[in-house]
This record gives C-alpha cells, structure tokens and sequence, in this order.
C-alpha cells in the first residue's frame, strides 16, 4: 500500500499550495491596499482609525448580540427535535424534520425579506389597537432588531441541524439514554450529563456556522433598514475605501479567531465521553445476557 500512496505525496503538495495561494493572493492584495496609499506610501491609518470610525463599536457589538441570540435560537429549536426523533426512531419523522430544516436553503434570501417586510408593514396597519401593536415595534428596534434574530435562526436552521445530524449519526444515543436508565439517571440527567457531552463537537460546529453566517449577512439586514457590522462595512466604504477594506479584513480575522476557539474547545473535551462508557458497556452486557 505505501508503493501505491508514495507517487501522490508531491501532489498532495502542489494542491495544497495551489489552495493556499487561492485564498492568500486576494489577502493580501487587500492588506497591501490598506497599506500602501498613494502620495502618502506605508501608513498604518486605515487601522487606526477603526475603532474611532462613526458606529463601529455599535455595528460590532450588535451583530455580536444578533449571533449569540440566533445560535441559542437555533440550538434550542433544532436540538430537542433531533434528539426526540432520534430517540423515537420513527424514518418518517425524521424525513419530515430533514425536510423542514432545509427548506430555508430553497428560499432566496430576497424573498424571505420581501415576506417578513410585508408583514412588517401589515401588522401596525391591522393591530394597532390591539396589545401586539406593541410587539412589532418591540421586534424592529434599531438597537436590536429581533426581526433579524428571527429570519438568522430561519436561514441557519440547515447549517445547525446537518452539523446536529452528523453528530448524532456518529453517537447512538438511545443506548446511551438506555443506558444511563438502567443506572439510575433521571430523563433530564441523562441528556444533560450523558448525549450532550458527546455531542459537543456537533454542537461547537453548529454555533460556528451560525455565527459565520450572522457576522457575514448583508442582503436581509439592508433590504429591512437595519445596520449590522456588514451593513455598516458597505456604507463606510463609500467615504473612505481603505478603512472598509482594513474593516473587512479584521471581520474575517475575527472569525478566524472564533473558529479557532471553538475548535480548541472542542479538542479539550478530552475523555469526557468517559462517563459514558461504563454506562454503554452495562447496558450491552445486559443485552448479551
């Protein structure tokens, strides 16, 4: 076997050099952009002057809050199902489930803004009279707009529940549950101290991509008037070129850092999925006998 995998070794080589100057070359023409001004040569100005740039601190920190809210969102409605299909075994709900959940990758974004717009516009119209006039003024503040948080949980919902799936296909989780049973665990403790631990990996995946997709969104946020980091990256650039370029840059390197925390994280877990094995192995002998 190594006489046949030998030949293939420079070219796994030449790939992963063709690869990284694929994503290297655009980088760095946009870091020597930033860098290098006309008539004024090597200045460092575009990245000083972020954080005092107009609603920088503001755009951040609420794209930051919009993520966090539509991980937890997500992670709350596509957990519970996915752990009750899988524990219930039923194919055809978990073909229903699957079809729900990638529905969203169906619907363009422009149409699902065009929808929540409608019914943004229809509900003071119709209710303003009513308590939930209340509502729809509530959900569409600018400081936190929790429209956003709703149409993110919608547009990540495919992302969150694969990344779930593959980590539910790699545990079995009724025999852990079965297990922890048997040795006394209550429903909640089970799930809790037992599935979940093993399904961190998933679960730290999961968060990522929605985060990544929330840090990165432009199209539903500018189409319902709100501003995001992504949105006001667009519209600083049309006053200064280089301050948008360096902003772009440093959105990309901070989720390159949240990347790499999660995926530090999830390399910590360490033996974690310990506590569980003396419960598989119980269960299994019990089965045997």
């Amino acid at each position: 076997m190594a006489r046949l995998t030998h030949p293939l070794r420079p070219w796994r080589g030449a790939v992963l050099l063709i690869a990284g100057a694929y994503f290297a070359v655009p980088l760095l023409a946009s870091l020597v952009f930033t860098v290098d001004v006309p008539g004024q040569g090597f200045t460092l100005d575009s990245y000083t002057q972020i954080f005092g740039a107009d609603g920088f601190t503001a755009a951040l920190l609420r794209s930051l809050g919009l993520a966090l809210a539509t991980v937890a969102l997500a992670l709350l409605l596509t957990l519970p199902a996915a752990l009750a299909v899988r524990l219930s075994g039923s194919g055809r709900l978990r073909a229903v489930l699957e079809v729900v959940c990638t529905l969203p990758l169906v619907v363009p974004p422009v149409a699902l803004v065009a929808g929540l717009g409608t019914v943004l516009k229809w509900g003071p119209d119709h209710l303003a009279t009513t308590p939930l006039y209340e509502t729809f003024v509530a959900i569409q503040n600018p400081s936190f707009p929790l429209v956003l948080v709703f149409a993110y949980v919608v547009m990540a919902l495919p992302f969150v529940y694969r990344s779930l799936e593959a980590g539910l296909r790699a545990v079995d989780v009724r025999t852990l549950v079965e297990a922890a049973r048997d040795l006394g665990a209550s429903w909640p403790r089970a799930l809790f101290t037992v599935v979940l631990p093993n399904l961190r990996t998933a679960l730290l995946n999961a968060s990522f991509l929605a985060l990544a997709l929330v840090l990165g969104e432009f199209t539903v946020a500018s189409l319902l008037g709100f501003q995001p980091f992504a949105v006001w990256i667009v519209q600083a650039s049309g006053a200064n070129a280089q301050l948008s370029v360096a902003v772009s840059l440093l959105s990309l390197l901070l989720t390159w850092g949240l990347l790499l925390v999660l995926t530090g994280l999830a390399r910590t877990r360490g033996g974690r999925g310990a506590r569980t094995t003396g419960a598989t192995r119980t269960i299994r002998k019990k089965e045997a006998v």
